[in-house]
């Protein structure tokens, strides 16, 4: 009986470390916990990948610990839930990541994420991966940064400048609702984040 136990509590003890690990391992390879240090040069290209950084770190902390009450949360009957505003801030960061890989965005959008931590993780690296082209880009490629729409035969065309007042803002707009709809369902952000360092205070 001793034996049986034993037996019980360490497996409930391995089950419950592994899990720890998972979840240890799962925060420690999601990009913008902290800010990455800044690159060395200003120029079109960093500035550009400075911002979509400061996305990303407000983003990881916006989304840490989000409850399925969080993601149903909506600010009334006709508003968007933040689960919905999550799945826009995704379409948003794959629309900076089609322009600077020179890809257009079709519709409707291939191989969507289904779950909240499929939607964090790729929204994530879709900032993350555009910030790294841009921060190894020579500034005078900027010009074939376009945002490009395709819908069937239909196709139009806008410059980089558009994405700074649109998708990037835009991205940045919606993350801010979802740190103020998580307030409202009781579940608010981490208190120890400062955005102006990048990073969490001690």
């Amino acid at each position: 009986m001793k034996l049986k136990f034993n037996l019980l509590v360490f497996i409930g003890l391995l089950l419950c470390s592994t899990s720890t690990a998972h979840s240890q391992s799962q925060a420690t390879t999601l990009p913008y916990a902290e800010i990455p240090a800044a690159p060395k040069k200003y120029n079109a290209c960093t500035v550009a990948a400075r911002m979509l950084d400061g996305l990303g770190f407000r983003y990881y902390w916006a989304t840490e610990g989000l409850r399925p009450e969080d993601l149903a949360f909506k600010p009334s009957e006709s508003g968007r839930t933040a689960d919905a505003t999550l799945d826009h801030i995704y379409g948003l960061a794959s629309v900076v990541l089609n322009s600077v890989k020179e890809l257009p965005n079709t519709s409707p959008r291939p191989n969507p994420p289904t779950t909240f931590e499929e939607k964090r993780r790729r929204t994530l690296a879709a900032i993350k991966e555009a910030s790294d082209i841009l921060k190894k880009t020579k500034p005078r490629k900027m010009k074939d940064f376009k945002i490009i729409f395709e819908r069937g035969d239909s196709r139009s065309e806008f410059p980089f400048w558009n994405q700074l007042n649109g998708p990037m803002s835009d991205a940045l707009w919606h993350v801010g609702q979802v740190v103020t709809f998580r307030r409202s369902s009781g579940n608010p952000m981490n208190p120890k984040v400062s955005v102006l360092q990048g990073k969490i205070r001690q």
